[in-house]
């Protein structure tokens, strides 16, 4: 299985960055702030009170069965990482796919290899909302280890959910050197 994406990997200026702030950075763009700052308050020691608001989570495009499929896939965020599981106390990232497709009434296969030709070949300029991804466990690779759903793309680029390894169900930028360089292909779903 693919190892997931470690912190490590998105340290820049003694900060941690996400994944989607690293692929802007690397292309010379400006880092945009997670949320707006604003001043709610002043302590008792006379210090400011901050509270950040969260941008809203960006939504693709993606309508019926697949925004279904997203969405259920996206209940999992934070579900540890189990190899074979399938059940809100560990997934494994072909066990999240088969979950979310199953929640919305579409019976898919359990493995990646078996899901990696349960569908029609799609080119990675092409991607859209709902389509699996498909990765090796090293650069280069060619063998099938890993999948994930994609849930965003849009031209600020693509974000795919997965259960990773190291960090549970969580959702990360198809730009990152590091999914990049694992990258086999893509498939759309038969619905």
């Amino acid at each position: 299985m693919l190892a997931g994406c470690h912190r490590k990997l998105n340290y820049r200026d003694g900060q941690y960055r996400s994944a989607r702030e690293m692929v802007r950075l690397k292309k010379g763009g400006r880092v945009r702030p997670v949320g707006k700052t604003k001043v709610v308050g002043v302590s008792p020691s006379g210090a400011k009170i901050k509270v950040v608001a969260k941008r809203p989570a960006r939504v693709g495009n993606a309508t019926g069965t697949l925004a279904s499929v997203i969405e259920t896939a996206r209940s999992y965020q934070g579900t540890p990482y189990l190899y074979g599981g399938t059940t809100r106390l560990g997934l494994d990232c072909s066990g999240l796919l088969q979950l979310s497709f199953s929640e919305a009434g579409v019976t898919i296969p359990r493995s990646s290899n078996e899901q990696a030709v349960w569908g029609d070949p799609v080119k990675s300029t092409e991607l859209r909302p709902g389509d699996l991804v498909f990765f090796g466990a090293s650069p280069g690779s060619r063998t099938i280890t890993h999948v994930g759903l994609v849930t965003v793309a849009d031209d600020e680029g693509i974000d795919f959910i997965h259960a990773s390894t190291s960090l549970g169900v969580v959702e990360n930028s198809l730009e990152s050197d590091y999914y990049l360089s694992r990258f086999i292909r893509a498939v759309r779903p038969k619905l």
